[in-house]
């Protein structure tokens, strides 16, 4: 059995005269065999808080957020698991017109490029089931169903592979917190050219290319 957690970095808004629109869009995997370590990483982050840092928290960890230590001990502890990384990041501006007024359907295009790239050059085993459980991004539930049901399209009509796809919050599912710390990592190189946290993980990216280069 394989999981597959996702998790992306950046926006998909394109009105560049905000400060806070982003110039690239990140998308990351994170692939293991067993959830079992990475989610001891996050119950040992959790377990060297204060009181009062584990109720600021309310049981997830956002890497946005937190203190650079506990970023890099994070970081640390995950580039010594048996765990694969492969992102694609996307040079928003030169993404076609019709589809920056498309944001779900850049989405969904964006995570089906990067998981046929994973199947295509056989990133993971595929003679097994696997599940890709990705971080809830939208409330809507209809375009929630919609990302599940493209991908295994896709997937079945281009791969023939056993795939599930899921998706659920990062309280609930505590390998899709290490995710984020990895997209978000990956984000400070491409976006703001600071490599200090992608240094620590980068021998376990297996796999990373741009779109619209």
């Amino acid at each position: 059995m394989a999981y597959i957690f996702l998790d992306e970095s950046g926006d998909l808004g394109f009105d560049f005269s905000k400060k806070k629109t982003s110039k690239v869009f990140v998308v990351a995997f994170l692939f293991v065999n067993n959830k079992g370590p990475a989610e001891k990483i996050v119950k040992k982050i959790f377990r060297s808080f204060t009181a009062k840092e584990r109720k600021f928290h309310r049981g997830a960890l956002h890497c946005y957020k937190e203190q650079p230590k506990t970023r890099i001990k994070l970081l640390n502890m995950l580039k010594e698991k048996d765990v694969s990384i492969i992102y694609i990041y996307l040079n928003k501006k030169k993404v076609y017109t019709k589809l920056q007024d498309e944001k779900q359907v850049l989405y969904n295009y964006v995570t089906n490029i990067l998981l046929d790239r994973v199947c295509t050059k056989k990133i993971i085993p595929t003679d097994q089931p696997i599940y890709l459980i990705a971080s809830r991004r939208e409330t809507n539930k209809f375009l929630n169903e919609n990302f599940k049901n493209y991908l295994t399209h896709q997937v079945n009509k281009n791969h023939a592979l056993n795939i599930s796809v899921e998706i659920k919050t990062p309280s609930a599912e505590k390998c899709l917190q290490v995710v984020d710390f990895v997209s978000w990592s990956i984000y400070q190189k491409h976006h703001n050219n600071d490599e200090s946290y992608f240094d620590i993980i980068k021998q376990k990216i297996v796999d990373s290319s741009p779109l619209y280069p």
